[in-house]
């Protein structure tokens, strides 16, 4: 659990450096992935099996039980986040997602990464 509280923190802690530096799409992606290893030290923390290799938010949330205890705004901003890993995405879909991305936009997901990353903390 602790390994991917750590990794997570990181990762938040590298999206807002991002954030100051004006980079939207990598803010976002830094987001996704807080959010990712954060369910995950969760699922460790509930259950006896390592958590899949999948970047899908909603199957993490599902797999370990989260899903049913969020909020429909909760679940609104894992929808969100989808299209924000784009790790290992062609050229054309980052510029695609970048283009829904601007300083509000990102500020949002920022916050509101912020706010779920603490509300799952406080499920441990």
């Amino acid at each position: 659990m602790n390994y991917w509280l750590d990794v997570a923190n990181e990762d938040l802690s590298l999206a807002e450096y991002i954030f100051k530096g004006g980079r939207w799409l990598y803010t976002a992606f830094m987001c996704h992935q807080a959010i990712e290893k954060t369910i995950k030290a969760y699922w460790v923390s509930v259950r006896e099996d390592e958590p899949p290799y999948t970047h899908s938010h909603i199957k993490l949330l599902k797999g370990c039980g989260l899903a049913d205890t969020m909020t429909e705004e909760q679940l609104r901003f894992i929808d969100i986040m989808v299209p924000m890993n784009i790790e290992a995405r062609y050229p054309d879909y980052k510029r695609e997602v970048a283009k829904s991305l601007n300083e509000d936009a990102t500020k949002y997901i920022l916050e509101q990464t912020k706010q779920l990353l603490q509300w799952i903390h406080q499920k441990f």
